[in-house]
């Protein structure tokens, strides 16, 4: 399969979705962390980069950046693997919902800032209602504790989202709640976030 290079950054939502992607799909490989705290470490990573940004990944030199595009790679990749649903229907559903993901909720993110520190009681942002509300359609439609059924990129994607929200004490009722404990309970993203929260910022310090 050859040398699989993740390049990560310290906090990185986007980095740690790529990383649980990764996870998912049974390969090996390595980390490269950043510190996106640090100055001269944003100034290696805007020139090393593709994009100035992480994550990408590193193939035997392919190199691959966006966390969504990382991981439609390796779904190719790893088809035996099935990270995304084997119905053409539920694949592009699954498609369209992380793509959604990808490119919106921008009130959420402006208004809920990721941290991974101890979680805090907020009351959700008014400006964040309509996308609240949403999220709770699209949760409230998962067959299980995962969305399709089985493990998925999808699932990789939210599990970022529903660890955001109850870090500010939101949790969604009925069946959206259910799907959203269900991700934070998952052990992958469990491994995932404690990776990026204590061994990450370890790694970068080290490469300094």
């Amino acid at each position: 399969m050859g040398s699989l290079v993740l390049m990560v950054g310290t906090g990185s939502t986007w980095a740690m979705r790529a990383a649980l992607v990764l996870a998912m799909s049974g390969l090996a490989w390595q980390e490269q962390v950043f510190d996106l705290e640090d100055a001269k470490a944003l100034q290696r990573l805007k020139r090393v980069g593709p994009a100035g940004l992480v994550p990408w990944l590193d193939h035997d030199g392919v190199r691959i950046h966006d966390s969504l595009a990382i991981a439609e790679y390796l779904h190719e990749l790893c088809p035996d693997r099935r990270l995304y649903p084997a119905s053409l229907a539920e694949r592009a559903l699954a498609r369209s919902l992380c793509a959604e993901l990808h490119s919106g909720f921008g009130q959420i993110r402006s208004q809920l800032p990721f941290f991974l520190g101890a979680p805090t009681r907020s009351e959700p942002p008014v400006e964040a209602i309509g996308e609240l509300a949403r999220l709770q359609t699209v949760w409230s439609q998962a067959r299980g504790p995962f969305y399709f059924g089985e493990a998925g990129i999808i699932d990789a994607f939210y599990a970022v989202m529903a660890y955001r929200l109850a870090s500010y004490g939101i949790v969604l009722p009925g069946q959206a709640g259910v799907y959203q404990q269900a991700l934070l309970a998952w052990p992958l993203w469990q491994e995932t976030l404690l990776k990026a929260r204590l061994q990450w910022p370890v790694a970068a310090r080290q490469s300094q």
